[in-house]
């Protein structure tokens, strides 16, 4: 027999044939993850069971026995024998209120510009690929705050004299500060100019600002005590979410600082804000601290609260920025110093950028809790989202049995639209920069 006859030499690459389809698309992903064994297949048909008697019920209510149209309670009311469904015509007539509040009808359009400039700044700001990245944090963190303000409130704040002088003092303590350091540290004007542009910088900035807000733009003045809805939970979550993220990164370094009285000026503040209950902060700020000021001296009850929650979360955060900081190997900071970097060239370059990677869950987890604490305003006399709907459950127009249940539901998905969208993003930004160290 030849050998020609027994073995066969392949001079072409075999056809590419398609995997079976019992191992891809939904087939082969229902097999390995969920039937894979017969534990799997037991706990994959409970779960389905489970699943059926929650979600059931919530779809007869909130889609099948639904009435979606209606002038009054009437149009809401059940019929004999019939389960109340949602009311949605409810929601309807009084989304206005729920998204604006008390806001004048006819300034509307201020607010929603202020939505309009935050959803445009913010989308390329959160895109990684999206350009102008410097250009957009400047406008978003510094220019828009100051646009939204004015717009909100119409402008025209008068600024007393006590202001003024705070801006100068702030610009002479640092050319006092400079000076010293020059004429008694022995540095050059190079070694001082940090200094020099913190303070003088800072006071200009500050000066132009008051300036910017203090002219009459010819904007109806709208007070805040009318302000309601998702308004005031979102001016409330932002505000606390962008200034409490810089400010816990600083009592987290001064926390790990070798200077004993900034050390313990940090830990006394980290714990003691720790250790207060929200609600207590709230409940302080607005009521108990114009107590302590001097008479004439009031500051607005939404500043008040968004400083209490601005305090509150940067205790939190510091936290969890100093895990960050603990993780990283006491290697990184030896090689920078090695290069002769300072200390804040070596945290922002090296330890700070690897540090808030390392903590991407745990700092979205402050702002999501943060995003939800906001309902607690109510105890204070502010109508946020969650307090607008409970203030509508006393009109007689929509007073029906399923009325209370619907705001509620309706509050409850517009809560987790929000902090869906931010767990889903620090997912994103997670895989993105490989925080969890794949092999």
């Amino acid at each position: 027999m030849a050998k020609s006859d027994v073995f066969q030499i392949r001079t072409e690459e075999a056809p590419l044939l398609p995997a079976p389809i019992s191992t891809t698309g939904i087939i082969g992903w229902m097999r390995q993850n969920l039937f894979s064994s017969i534990s799997n297949t037991i706990l994959t048909a409970i779960g389905i069971v489970i699943a059926y008697w929650m979600i059931a019920p919530f779809i007869q209510f909130a889609f099948i026995d639904a009435v979606w149209s209606g002038e009054n309670r009437e149009a809401c009311l059940p019929e004999e024998g019939v389960h109340a469904g949602a009311c949605w015509a409810y929601v309807k007539a009084y989304f206005p209120q729920f998204i604006y509040g008390r806001y004048p009808t006819d300034e509307i359009w201020r607010v929603n510009i202020v939505y309009i400039l935050f959803a445009l700044l913010l989308v390329p700001l959160a895109a990684p690929s999206a350009p102008l990245k410097k250009l957009n944090a400047i406008l978003f963190l510094g220019i828009f705050p100051i646009l939204a303000f004015v717009l909100l409130t119409g402008g025209h704040i008068g600024i007393s004299f006590s202001t003024w002088v705070f801006v100068a003092l702030l610009a002479l303590v640092g050319v006092a500060i400079a000076g010293v350091q020059m004429f008694v540290g022995g540095r050059d004007l190079n070694g001082v100019m940090p200094v020099l542009v913190g303070f003088v910088g800072s006071a200009i900035v500050l000066g132009a600002v008051f300036l910017f807000v203090s002219v009459n733009f010819g904007l109806t003045e709208v007070e805040t005590p009318v302000w309601g809805g998702l308004l005031v939970t979102l001016v409330i979550a932002v505000t606390g979410i962008v200034a409490s993220l810089p400010l816990g990164i600083a009592l987290a370094l001064g926390r790990r600082s070798t200077m004993p009285i900034i050390k313990m000026v940090s830990i006394i503040f980290i714990e003691f804000w720790r250790g207060v209950p929200l609600i207590t902060v709230l409940f302080m700020s607005s009521v108990m601290l114009p107590l302590f000021l001097p008479e004439g001296v009031t500051f607005d009850k939404l500043l008040r609260v968004l400083i209490g929650v601005t305090l509150f979360s940067a205790a939190y955060m510091a936290e969890v920025v100093r895990g960050g900081l603990q993780a990283i190997p006491k290697g990184q900071y030896e090689g920078a110093m090695a290069l002769g970097l300072r200390f804040w060239p070596m945290m922002y370059l090296i330890i700070l950028p690897q540090a808030l990677k390392l903590v991407i869950p745990g700092i979205v987890n402050t702002f999501i809790g943060l995003f939800k604490d906001t309902t607690l305003v109510l105890i204070v006399g502010m109508f946020d989202l969650l307090g607008q709907i409970q203030s509508s459950f006393t009109d007689p127009t929509w007073s029906t049995p399923s009325t209370g249940h619907t705001g509620y539901l309706f509050a409850a998905i517009v809560f987790f639209i929000f902090c869906f969208g931010m767990s889903r993003y620090s997912i994103y930004m997670e895989n993105r920069l490989h925080t969890g160290h794949k092999r």
